[in-house]
């Protein structure tokens, strides 16, 4: 065969030098902005400021409100900066609302509720999200009904259930009725259903491996960011529930919310006093958010797969 006899693309576009400028101008400037850090308008530094300016002052002034006395309080403009008596409403708020045993009982009951929340929303989200079973849409959807009744519409059985259990007064009355959320299952379903490939799943299965190997080797690696989220957002709702534990609790053996309420039992309410209160319940929250919060950020930036 000859190369005359070769067919000719004729519909080819023709590199022509401007073509072949403007690629390369294109990808000079790929390489130019690859890495390049983005920076924002001073509008979004406005708005940001603004937002942590909201954000900050009820914690300032809860702390101001604390570092002074009643009548200061109450006054007409409210004291702005903070006042000599912070360390003095602190220790009397300790001592009259028994925080020290509140504060033990509420780490145990925030972490075991947290934990336990964490894995069985996990093992139900990944059953939810990559397993195919008979009845799976309606459990989905009972579960995620169950999101719509008033917490209040249980308080009664509830409350009975607990007493027959012999459980009035003490912490599993607490903790048990809270052992895991529907929001918690239907989070990691959500996150499962798209942080975690079938691929990762069906290998795991070529290999030999049972779910529960599947769950403890593939999943958890996946859903750690997730887990860490839901975690601390569990925690921080069960340290500052009220509603169940004034209920079932007394303040023989109270969680910080039900303490909290012994320092406005009186007639006349130490507002100063109350404030002081609630600085020492929300310490033990920003110290914990302080130490993970990095953490927690990092982990939702990665948020990819790791074999």
């Amino acid at each position: 065969m000859t190369t005359e006899s070769l067919p000719v693309r004729t519909d080819a576009p023709a590199r022509t030098p401007a073509r072949k400028s403007t690629v390369r101008g294109g990808r000079r400037l790929l390489r130019q902005g690859a890495g390049r850090q983005h920076h924002a308008g001073p509008l979004a530094y406005v708005l940001l400021a603004v937002t942590a300016i909201l954000s900050i002052f009820p914690l300032y002034w809860t702390m101001v409100a604390a570092s002074t006395d009643n009548t200061r309080v109450s006054q007409t403009p409210p004291p702005f900066l903070p006042g000599p008596n912070l360390f003095g409403n602190l220790a009397r708020a300790w001592d009259e609302a028994a925080m020290g045993k509140a504060m033990i009982n509420s780490t145990i009951v925030a972490g075991v509720i947290a934990l336990s929340t964490v894995m069985f929303a996990t093992l139900a989200g990944f059953a939810f999200a990559k397993l195919r079973f008979k009845g799976r849409n309606v459990l989905l959807m009972l579960v995620i009904g169950t999101m719509m009744v008033p917490p209040q519409l249980g308080v009664v059985p509830l409350f009975m259930m607990m007493s027959e259990l012999g459980w009035s007064q003490q912490l599993p009355a607490v903790i048990f009725p809270t052992l895991v959320s529907a929001v918690g299952v239907f989070f990691m379903r959500q996150y499962l259903s798209e942080a975690l490939p079938d691929e990762l799943v069906e290998a795991g299965r070529v290999d030999g491996a049972h779910s529960l190997r599947v769950f403890w080797s593939i999943v958890l690696p996946v859903a750690r960011p997730a887990m860490a989220v839901l975690f601390m957002i569990t925690f921080v709702h069960a340290w500052n529930d009220f509603f169940w534990p004034f209920v079932v609790l007394d303040m023989t053996n109270p969680t910080v919310p039900v303490a909290l309420t012994q320092l406005s039992a009186g007639y006349i309410r130490d507002q100063s006093l109350i404030m002081a209160g609630a600085l020492l319940g929300t310490l033990p929250l920003l110290a914990m958010f302080l130490v993970f919060g990095r953490q927690i950020v990092s982990g939702i930036m990665q948020g990819a797969v790791k074999g």
